[in-house]
């Protein structure tokens, strides 16, 4: 029977939000949805808790703040959680889909891994994991059921915070262990305590599977499996397949020791030893193991969301998320807490085989000694840590630490190291004295402040900072004499990197003003009241007497205040020269053009009047208006005709601002 056509929440709108379109997994604490989320359009995979937990408000308080700060955790090799929230007795997460296979479909499909490929999916496990434990987290539940291997290659870790949400539950107040057995830490079954090193303990057990094929601690009952944990020292992988390297050996051991404090600090420790050991493996690591479909390292085909398809565990209880008193475990028949014991045999000891064992101990432990004497150590790769860690790291392995001086980096955040001398991978005797070189970020530097400078000055200055210029635009300036910068894009004192192009506005100085036709005397009061020196020079002419007829420099060029501005005039005193309906009505200005019955009328006086009110008044006069730009500030500053003159209708006046 198909479960998902039963399932009450399959076609629901979960939350007004979430359109619940297939059941993807059951587990032992939640199930998983694939929906479709409808406010952003995009598909998502909703963990739905069960019931017995969502009714708890201990754990629902908890759930709400551990999904909040998962939501924070940013990393490529982590499930994002997308929101969480309440419709009535439900409580979900809704998290990144992810298509794929679990880690534990795999292994079920191919057996064990070669050592390299098994590292290939220990190391973005273990950064995923070092960055929840720099920022605080601890996942708790390690275990390749929480390991997604995406359709396109990526690994993905899930789950985070969900075992510590479900500590906070009603009944786990009177100590009960939360976890997966067959890789939970000694001090989680003993005390139920956790920190980052259980999460590196249950990194090193599921390395022990991927290239062993099984776990490391075997029982009937969930109980046997945790007094082992507890009890014994997880062997080496080579016990079980002498051709797996002595390299995978130390990281087991290292991540599995049953004191915490012989463990690495974190999984970020961790990860430095495993990609240091991925670096010197042998490309080839080792045989494919027998009934391998295939030799890519992403799995293909199916799909698991960020809750996965838990497949059936070989040993009952031993893979699944536990809830379960811890006193159930630890407590009962003595019998019960012993390993099986072997069946007997009689012992035939070979003294030949004794002797060469005796003689081989031997000579280990003298060459042991040797070497010990001038021991080396190979520089691991820190950059792009935390200058903290990288010197926490770094110690533990026996170097001296020095802090070198921070340098700019466009790539590498500030604080974080950029390069080490000597280099990661070189072989160095032990106490070798280690320079971490910090970053300082990127390199900013202030635009200087070059105005009032020369083009020519401000370039200089922009230089020395390693700055240039891009474009150059000119302006006009009443106040700011010609050529000088008046200001810089970006603005002065801005912060910018090195190499950028600064855009200067220089100052165009002022401009001549256009006083050809204006009158003598109206033209004298223009230039002079703009701060220029005008000298006038006359010559006979047909224009209108003292009109200035030529200028130098001409109209719009660009000069100084103050500069010299000739004017040619026509003459002053031309007897010759009439004004056109003068000669046309053969008559004179004060007669009214009454010989030919034209009537004459008086040019409005419109000087220093607003240009808009003084062109409307002309209009309303009948004159018509031409407007010439002087020094543009938009008052009248000299007209022609003048005020006073009589002219026929219609006649065009100009007038300078």
């Amino acid at each position: 029977m198909d479960t998902t056509l039963t399932d009450p929440l399959v076609g629901k709108l979960l939350d007004g939000r979430y359109r619940v379109e297939s059941r993807i997994a059951r587990g032992g604490m939640a199930t998983v949805y694939l929906a479709l989320d409808v406010r952003l359009d995009r598909t998502v995979a909703v963990k739905v808790m069960h019931r017995n937990l969502a009714e708890d408000p201990a754990f629902v308080r908890r759930f709400i703040g551990e999904a909040k700060s998962v939501a924070s955790l940013s990393h490529p090799n982590v499930v994002h959680v997308f929101d969480q929230g309440t419709d009535g007795g439900n409580v979900y997460l809704s998290m990144e889909y992810v298509p794929g296979r679990t880690l534990r479909d795999v292994l079920r499909e191919r057996g064990r891994l070669p050592a390299r490929e098994a590292l290939e999916v220990m190391i973005p496990v273990l950064a995923a994991l070092g960055a929840a434990h720099q920022a605080g987290m601890i996942h708790r539940d390690v275990k390749p059921e929480n390991v997604l291997l995406a359709d396109d290659g990526r690994v993905k870790v899930v789950d985070f915070g969900l075992a510590r949400a479900i500590e906070a539950t009603n009944q786990t107040r009177t100590g009960v262990m939360i976890g997966t057995i067959g890789y939970m830490s000694p001090e989680q079954v003993t005390a139920g305590s956790a920190d980052a090193r259980s999460d590196v303990y249950a990194a090193g057990i599921m390395l022990f599977e991927l290239v062993t094929g099984r776990q490391p601690y075997e029982g009937e009952t969930p109980m046997s499996v945790a007094y082992r944990h507890v009890h014994d020292t997880v062997p080496p992988p080579s016990s079980l397949l002498p051709d797996i390297s002595p390299l995978i050996d130390t990281l087991v051991a290292q991540a599995t020791a049953r004191d915490p404090a012989m463990r690495p600090v974190d999984a970020t420790a961790l990860l430095v030893a495993a990609v240091e050991a991925h670096r010197t493996l042998p490309r080839d690591s080792g045989p494919a193991p027998a009934g391998a479909t295939g030799q890519a390292t992403g799995p293909t085909g199916g799909h698991a969301a960020a809750g996965f398809r838990q497949p059936p565990a070989p040993q009952a209880g031993v893979n699944h998320t536990l809830i379960q008193p811890r006193g159930d475990l630890l407590t009962g028949p003595a019998a019960d807490l012993q390993p099986p014991a072997p069946a007997r045999r009689r012992f035939r000891p070979n003294w030949y085989l004794v002797a060469l064992a005796v003689v081989m101990v031997v000579a280990v432990g003298v060459t042991g000694w040797l070497f010990s004497q001038n021991s080396t150590i190979v520089v691991p790769v820190l950059t792009g840590k935390n200058v903290n860690v990288a010197e926490s790291e770094a110690r533990a392995r026996g170097f001296l630490v020095e802090i070198g001086k921070p340098e700019n980096n466009e790539k590498v955040p500030k604080g974080n190291v950029i390069r080490t001398e000597p280099v990661a991978g070189a072989e160095v005797d032990k106490q070798t004295k280690l320079v971490l070189f910090p970053s300082d970020g990127p390199k900013r530097v202030a635009v200087p402040n070059v105005v009032g400078m020369t083009e020519a000055q401000a370039r200089s200055d922009l230089a020395k900072v390693a700055l240039t210029v891009d474009e150059v635009k000119k302006q006009p300036s009443d106040t700011v004499p010609r050529g000088q910068v008046m200001r810089t894009v970006p603005a002065v004192g801005n912060r910018v990197r090195e190499g950028t192009k600064v855009d200067l506005l220089v100052s165009a100085g002022v401009v001549a003003p256009d006083v050809k036709g204006m009158p003598r005397d109206q033209a004298d009061a223009f230039l002079r009241g703009a701060g220029f020196v005008p000298e006038f020079v006359e010559q006979t002419d047909a224009a209108q007497p003292c009109t200035v007829i030529a200028q130098d420099p001409q109209p719009n060029a660009e000069i100084d205040r103050g500069a010299t501005i000739r004017l040619t005039l026509s003459l002053c005193n031309n007897p010759q020269w009439h004004w056109p309906w003068e000669i046309n009505n053969n008559s004179v200005p004060g007669d009214n053009g009454a010989q030919q019955g034209q009537p004459l009328v008086v040019v409005p006086n419109v000087m220093f009047k607003d240009v808009k009110a003084a062109r409307e008044e002309l209009r309303v006069a009948g004159m018509k208006v031409s407007v010439r730009r002087g020094m543009g500030r938009g008052r009248v500053l000299a007209q022609r005709p003048p005020g006073g003159q009589q002219v026929p209708p219609g006649t065009e006046v100009t007038l300078w601002h």
